[in-house]
């Protein structure tokens, strides 16, 4: 056996109840996290003296270990292996070495096969979604945000156990679980868009086989300017009448400053102009979307008497 019970609580077979509740006190607070932290060997200690207390402070448990030893589990498929059966306690009880006689192959598949291979596995943690919201320029320019995000460990307190002296741990409630809260400097990159997930590796639940990973899941928040199609852009530009009527050159915003839009003469309110490869960056590759400016005519106000008077021309001129 790897572990005997009673050698890890240091007590005889025979020990009474009572020794073995005050063995397990002793040896618990020796060897509790709080009391050794940062040690990994008294970490481990304090788990098997928990496993221990567990078996054989309970009168059934206790009666199953000290007939099968470390196959306590399997007592009751023993018992229904049939008469046929026999277990040969070579050497003590659950301080010996047994074996076991009988036609119940499917029952050591069960302990020593699959089951087996399934609990020595070691597992990955779960990977772990955290929403995060960003403004359209950083998603043009890329960038580095200090996400907050929850992460859960195995509880320090109790080892995982979720019990202290036989008592539900406080600390995570009998989960044995601790959640906590971890701050991480996350690189942004530039063209995402929302729905898109961003992978943080090794920052997700921890596991025995490793951590999984954390996906961080983007919302670019809705812009004032400029509307966001793909990875074009879309953008209303005001041009006074006189510019629609006679061309000439006005500002068109774009998310990295204002470009230069050459109006050609008579252009009608709605006109649509292409500025390629002014866009939003395509992520994860090279090149960019392109931005379309809508003009949008403005008609003068409060108009002097002689700009009335230009208008009335222009209106012989051109009759309805």
């Amino acid at each position: 056996m790897a572990n005997n019970y009673y050698d890890i609580l240091g007590v005889k077979r025979d020990a009474s109840e009572q020794e073995i509740k005050q063995a397990y006190r002793r040896l618990a607070r020796q060897h509790h996290p709080d009391v050794n932290p940062g040690n990994k060997s008294a970490e481990d200690r304090f788990k098997k003296i928990n496993e221990a207390y567990e078996v054989l402070s309970d009168k059934d448990k206790r009666q199953k270990y000290d007939q099968y030893g470390d196959q306590w589990q399997y007592a009751d498929r023993f018992a229904q292996a049939g008469p046929q059966t026999q277990w040969q306690d070579m050497g003590g009880g659950a301080t010996g070495f047994h074996h076991f006689e009988g036609d119940i192959d499917s029952l050591f598949d069960e302990m020593f096969g699959r089951t087996y291979a399934r609990q020595a596995r070691p597992r990955r943690g779960h990977d772990v979604e955290s929403p995060i919201e960003i403004t359209l320029e950083e998603a043009y320019h890329g960038a580095t945000r200090t996400v907050t995000f929850p992460t859960q460990a195995p509880c320090p307190t109790c080892g995982g156990s979720g019990v202290i002296q036989n008592l539900a741990c406080s600390a995570c409630r009998g989960t044995g679980v601790a959640s906590g809260v971890q701050r991480l400097e996350v690189k942004i990159p530039a063209g995402v868009r929302t729905g898109s997930r961003i992978r943080v590796a090794g920052k997700g639940q921890s596991g025995s086989g490793g951590a999984g990973d954390l996906y961080l899941v983007v919302t670019v928040r809705p812009h004032s300017i400029f509307e966001r199609k793909g990875d074009d852009l879309y953008v209303e530009v005001p041009i006074p009448l006189t510019v629609a009527a006679l061309g000439g050159e006005v500002q068109v915003p774009t998310p990295k400053g204002k470009l230069a839009l050459r109006v050609p003469a008579e252009t009608q309110n709605g006109k649509v102009f292409r500025l390629a490869r002014q866009g939003m960056p395509h992520l994860g590759g090279s090149g960019r979307g392109d931005m379309f400016a809508r003009v949008n005519v403005v008609l003068p106000t409060h108009l002097t008497e002689a700009e009335k008077e230009l208008f009335r021309k222009l209106q012989e001129l051109r009759p309805t």
